[in-house]
């Protein structure tokens, strides 16, 4: 059984997602939920499907010894980030290599490194006039957004698409795509 741990700073949809996914899988189960903020709704997702949660500062996240500690305490072995908007210490990327995967709302390399997050990569789509975007799943560098794509799936974009229709097409193929991606990353280990 490989157990995950799962990183996030925001609302945590797509967390929630991943917890249902392995909460009946034989291949794997969502063991920890971090949060960087207090105040992230993702932990109340969590909680709620009764997995154990942590709240870690900038700070702490960059104390190797208490947050290899922790995720020793769970057994982790493979790291998603969902939303998680720090850079991961390059510490951690040495401890977890190759298991340690983000998920990005767009295409990398387009519109990926830091700032490029959420709403801010989808008004930079739309001002750009692209005819696609998508999403990546890679795993995870010393570089915000960079590193070995493990997958991308694209959709079609028009004109007339607001930066919210962006959004929702960006979440649907969050929905319906990360799971299995994460479960490419899990028989990769």
């Amino acid at each position: 059984m490989t157990n995950l741990c799962i990183f996030v700073s925001g609302n945590g949809t797509n967390c929630e997602n991943l917890i249902r996914h392995f909460a009946e899988s034989e291949e794997a189960r969502v063991r920890l939920v971090v949060s960087n903020k207090p105040d992230a709704f993702a932990l109340e997702r969590a909680r709620r499907l009764n997995v154990p949660t942590a709240v870690v500062s900038r700070t702490e996240l960059n104390d190797s010894a208490k947050t290899l500690a922790m995720l020793r305490e769970y057994d982790i072995d493979l790291i998603v980030l969902a939303g998680f908007l720090l850079l991961v210490p390059e510490y951690l990327v040495e401890a977890f290599p190759r298991r340690i995967v983000n998920l990005h709302p767009a295409l990398l390399p387009a519109y990926g490194g830091k700032g490029m997050y959420g709403h801010h990569v989808h008004e930079a789509v739309k001002a750009a006039g692209e005819r696609e975007t998508g999403i990546t799943v890679h795993y995870v560098d010393e570089h915000f957004d960079h590193g070995e794509i493990i997958a991308q799936h694209r959709v079609a974009l028009t004109p007339q698409d607001s930066v919210e229709d962006i959004e929702e097409k960006i979440h649907h193929l969050e929905q319906t795509y990360l799971p299995s991606a994460v479960e490419r990353a899990i028989r990769s280990l």
